[in-house]
C-alpha cells in the first residue's frame, strides 16, 4: 500500500488515475457534508462558484434543493444555509438535495474527480473512511487547505487517517514525505474544539460567530459514513440502508 498526502489541492498533483483519493476539509466542507448525509440528505453537489451554484440549483428545481455554502466562512446572500454542521440537521436536510459552494473544500473535489474512487474525510467520520479504503493499493489524500495555503487542522486530521490505516494495514506502508510529517503532527497536537481554535481557520471562524462549529467538527468518530463521489454529485454508497446517526 502507498499513501501519499498533499497539504493543498493543486493542478500539479500526481496521476491520480489508479487511486482512491480522500479529501479533508475539517473546518468545514467535508464535515457539513459528513454530517448533512447521516442527517438523511440525498447527496451534495459540490461546485466551485456561487454563480454555478444558483445555475445547477435552479436547474434541478428548487422545491427540493438547498442551496448552501459561504464565501469567505459566513453564508453566501441569497442562499438557504452557510457551511457550519449544525445548520444540517435531519429537520432541514433529510430527502433534499444540497448545492454547496465553499471557499475551499468544494473546489478541491474537482482537482481529483478523475481517480477511481473519491471520498470525504473529516474528524467526524475518520474511523468509517480509514476501514473503507484498507483494501487500496494507492491512497492520495488531499488536504483542501486555506485559501491555498497549508491548513493545520486539514493536515492533522490527514495524518490521524494515515496512522489508523497503517497501524491496522498489517503491512508494510510507504508514505511519501508529506505523510511521514503529517503523522508527526497528529501524534504531536490532541484534537478537541481548543486545538481547532488555536488554527488560523478556527480563530476565522471564531470572529465571524461560529465558536460552536468547532466542538461539533473535532467530534472523532461522531458518524460512520464514507460519503463517495461519483458523476459529480457526493452521496453515501447505499441510500437504502438509511443514513447513520451520532455514535455512541
Amino acid at each position: 500500500m502507498k499513501i501519499d498526502v498533499h497539504f493543498e489541492p493543486a493542478a500539479s498533483l500526481a496521476d491520480r488515475t489508479g487511486s482512491t483519493v480522500v479529501v479533508i476539509d475539517v473546518l468545514r466542507a467535508t464535515s457539513s457534508i459528513v454530517e448533512a448525509l447521516a442527517n438523511g440528505a440525498q447527496g451534495v453537489f459540490p461546485v466551485p462558484s456561487t454563480e454555478e451554484a444558483i445555475r445547477l440549483a435552479s436547474s434541478l428545481g428548487r422545491e427540493d434543493t438547498i442551496l448552501c455554502g459561504e464565501a469567505r466562512g459566513l453564508i453566501i446572500e441569497g442562499f438557504d444555509l452557510g457551511n457550519s454542521p449544525r445548520e444540517f440537521s435531519a429537520e432541514r436536510v433529510a430527502g433534499k438535495r444540497l448545492v454547496m459552494s465553499t471557499t475551499n473544500g468544494t473546489r478541491a473535489f474537482f482537482l481529483v474527480e478523475d481517480a477511481v474512487r473519491v471520498l470525504a474525510c473529516s474528524f467526524m467520520n475518520l474511523g468509517a473512511v480509514a476501514a473503507e479504503v484498507m483494501e487500496a493499493a494507492s491512497i492520495v489524500v488531499v488536504c483542501a487547505g486555506k485559501e491555498g495555503q497549508f491548513s493545520l487542522d486539514d493536515a492533522v486530521c490527514a495524518g490521524a487517517l494515515v496512522q489508523r490505516i497503517r497501524t491496522a494495514a498489517g503491512t508494510d506502508v510507504e508514505l511519501n514525505d508529506a505523510a511521514m510529517g503529517a503523522v508527526e503532527m497528529a501524534l504531536t497536537f490532541r484534537v478537541n474544539a481548543h486545538f481547532l481554535a488555536s488554527t488560523s481557520t478556527g480563530q476565522q471562524l471564531i470572529e465571524n460567530g461560529f465558536r460552536e462549529d468547532l466542538d461539533i467538527c473535532a467530534e472523532i468518530d461522531r458518524h460512520s459514513v464514507v460519503p463517495e463521489m461519483d458523476d459529480r454529485v457526493i452521496q453515501l454508497p447505499s441510500l437504502d440502508a438509511g443514513s447513520s446517526g451520532p455514535t455512541a
